[in-house]
């Protein structure tokens, strides 16, 4: 480097230090440049993965970004004997003013050290929840996936999060740890209904949709327990008994993959209507008005003069 800044010196002149400085800060500029292009060409040609395409353009940025950072203060900052004095108070009045973006870069260095979610990742900080397409400096982004749109597709918009949320905004991450997600679906029979018919039929179409996941759920469960205090000791589907204003309440719980929740519930309710229209003893209940003549209707122990 000391060569290099020597022949510039003595080819622009001493008197124009500047001027060479300016020359040489453009030209390290260029080349460094230019060398990660030429390294970004040779990782495409041997990797066709987006990911891993995606992985070498952000690290070869970050890289070229420290070199020429570290480049300029070399040649811009020799031989100038306070300089660290005045990058320490430069640094202060900086922090001071900008108080955001520092804490957006030290969010980076946590996300990039602790890796609490990666790229391809479906996560939820905050109001905001997506798959993260995207992480830069200063922020990362997500295609949001719920809001409006129910069980959990894309909204189709893009939203850019501030790194600093990770420090402040509680994160849930529906890829890393265990990998599955509980999900329910509820079912309302009438009184009338035979209801421990309906519970067996709910158990079989759950036990049908969901069971493949079983196997592969326990060995997630044993991988995450290595990092996290997860127990799960019954990981069946399962159909739970309740009792509403309007009738019997069937819960049917279970598991499935958070990308295909939807398409989970829409094959469970598909199998619900089309096992409940084989069955005259059991119906939906909904929302109605009836008068009820205990007289007629109620049972014989509860009917008035009785007991």
């Amino acid at each position: 480097m000391d060569d290099l800044l020597n022949l510039i010196r003595n080819t622009l002149g001493s008197g124009q230090d500047w001027q060479w400085k300016l020359f040489l800060s453009v030209a390290l500029v260029l080349i460094i440049l230019l060398l990660r292009k030429l390294v970004l060409i040779i990782a495409f040609r041997r990797f066709d993965d987006i990911k891993v395409r995606y992985y070498w353009r952000k690290v070869s940025l970050y890289i070229t970004f420290m070199l020429i950072l570290l480049a300029a203060v070399r040649i811009w900052f020799v031989g100038f004997e306070d300089w660290p004095t005045y990058l320490g108070l430069l640094s202060a009045g900086l922090a001071i003013a900008l108080a955001a973006p520092i804490t957006n870069l030290a969010g980076w260095a946590f996300i990039i050290w602790r890796r609490p979610f990666s790229v391809g990742d479906r996560i939820e900080i905050g109001q905001v929840k997506g798959d993260v397409i995207d992480q830069r400096v200063f922020m990362f982004t997500v295609m949001e996936v719920g809001n409006w749109v129910d069980a959990d597709q894309s909204t189709g918009r893009v939203v850019h999060v501030p790194n600093g949320k990770i420090f402040t905004e509680p994160l849930a991450n529906y890829s890393k740890g265990f990998q599955y997600i509980w999900d329910e679906v509820a079912v309302l029979i009438t009184f009338e209904s035979d209801w421990r018919k309906a519970k067996e039929i709910l158990t079989e179409i759950a036990v049908r949709n969901a069971e493949h996941l079983t196997k592969k759920a326990e060995q997630g469960v044993q991988k995450a327990a290595e990092k996290f205090m997860i127990f799960y000791k019954n990981l069946t589907p399962t159909v739970y008994t309740s009792v509403r204003d309007c009738g019997v309440l069937l819960t049917l719980r279970y598991l499935c993959v958070p990308r295909r929740r939807r398409s989970t519930q829409q094959s469970i309710w598909e199998d619900i209507l089309e096992a409940f229209a084989q069955h005259d003893d059991i119906d939906f209940a909904y929302p109605t008005q009836r008068f009820y003549n205990n007289v007629s209707e109620g049972k014989e122990g509860t009917k008035p003069g009785k007991g």
